[in-house]
């Protein structure tokens, strides 16, 4: 391991820095090992690391152990992924704490490994151009200490036996329940609550389905491969997959693919079932989750009422357009056979008519040509011959009428 202890930057430049010698320390890592189409969870800290071939290496049961080197004005010690510090008769000195968003992350040329400490002790390096503080950084190397005196920043060499790696991770994919989430999976590992059947992140039986949105890399997307479900127990649960991402579309980080679970109660279950999702991907460990479902009570085909639906809507497609031939064709036969125009050409406006008729008492809808004579025959009946006329103004100038 390599360590570099920086007291603070002024002008850029490193205002004080240490140099000792190489030592050896063998360590045992625990590596997460992949057996069959089992779902690479995350550690449960994040002291790991993934490196340049996408392989896991979890040093989760090393967080906290000290590594001390004993110098002639002070001491230092490293406690693996908390903090770097340096040991005196003034006091302690701290180099930085681990970052809380796992700056881990894999090296280069002989350098496995990159640990960064942040934000140490302030003082004399409060004008520092990063503000911040006190640091260090730890490079890990899988294998034997260089031989010779570690010169520049490098201060401690410790090598560590690196043995067979964990599983390759599918780095970049992203499970979540919205289009920019990933409460599911995150850059490939399976999040806690999903790598197995879990009560408390069951799902109520009033939800029929649950929608899961997979993104990848675009350059990579086309080794992800179409799901495959298996559920426990066997019976009592109807589950079905559909969307984008049952086909096997390549999801992509603008273009996310949908996977929906249709998930239907056929037999009531005080314990939960158990949905376990695996998407295979070429070359990597096969992404796997579990969703669960809680099972009160039996569930009705949603199937059954979606086709009733289907077929209603059929059949009244049918009928309109029946309707609209009907009508069409009615209209055309009365205007050329029988002469008719207007609304009385109208299919069904006889009927019509003698409904009206018959509910209003009479005086219900009548054709144009009686319209007309009423009309003519209550004129006729408005005027008065001339004779009557005549006799009337004789009958009142017989009686003095003015």
């Amino acid at each position: 391991m390599l360590i570099r202890l920086q007291r603070c930057r002024v002008g850029g430049s490193l205002s004080d820095v240490f140099s000792f010698n190489c030592f050896v320390i063998t360590l045992a890592t625990i590596l997460l090992q992949a057996s069959g189409a089992v779902s690479i969870v995350v550690p449960s800290s994040n002291c790991y690391a993934i490196d340049n071939s996408s392989h896991i290496f979890d040093f989760t049961s090393w967080f906290g152990h000290s590594f001390e080197y004993v110098g002639k004005e002070s001491d230092f010690v490293v406690r693996f992924c908390k903090d770097v510090e340096s040991r005196s008769h003034t006091g302690y000195i701290d180099f930085g704490r681990f970052d809380t968003s796992n700056y881990f992350v894999t090296g280069s040329g002989h350098v496995s490994f990159v640990q960064g400490f942040y934000n140490g002790d302030l003082m004399n390096c409060e004008k520092s151009f990063d503000l911040m503080g006190r640091s260090a950084q730890v490079n890990i190397i899988c294998g034997n200490c260089l031989n010779g005196t570690c010169k520049g920043v490098v201060l401690v060499e410790l090598a560590i036996p690196c043995k067979k790696p964990g599983p390759r991770v599918f780095q970049g994919f992203t499970v979540g329940f919205h289009p920019r989430s990933w409460e599911v999976v995150y850059n490939g590992l399976t999040q806690v609550g999903f790598e197995q059947p879990r009560h408390e992140f069951s799902f109520g039986t009033e939800q029929t389905h649950v929608s899961l949105y997979m993104t990848a890399v675009a350059a990579l997307s086309s080794l992800v491969g179409k799901p495959i479900i298996k559920v426990n127990p066997d019976e009592g649960l109807e589950v079905g997959l559909s969307g984008s991402g049952a086909t096997g579309s390549p999801p992509t980080t603008l273009s996310p693919t949908t996977l929906i679970l249709d998930w239907r109660c056929e037999k009531v279950s005080d314990t939960p079932y158990d949905v376990v999702i695996t998407i295979p991907v070429e070359g990597y460990e096969s992404i796997q989750f579990t969703l669960t479902k809680m099972c009160e009570y039996q569930q009705d085909k949603g199937g059954d009422a979606t086709r009733g639906w289907a077929t209603f809507g059929v059949l009244s497609c049918v009928f309109i357009v029946l309707s609209t031939l009907f009508c069409c064709g009615g209209f055309v036969y009365k205007m050329r056979v029988e002469h008719q125009h207007g609304l009385d050409a109208l299919p069904g406006m006889t009927i019509l008519s003698a409904c009206l008729e018959t509910v209003s008492g009479g005086g219900g809808y009548s054709r144009a040509e009686n319209l007309n004579s009423a009309f003519i025959n209550q004129a006729s009946w408005e005027r008065e011959p001339v004779s009557a006329q005549g006799s009337q103004r004789t009958s009142e100038r017989k009686y003095g009428s003015i």
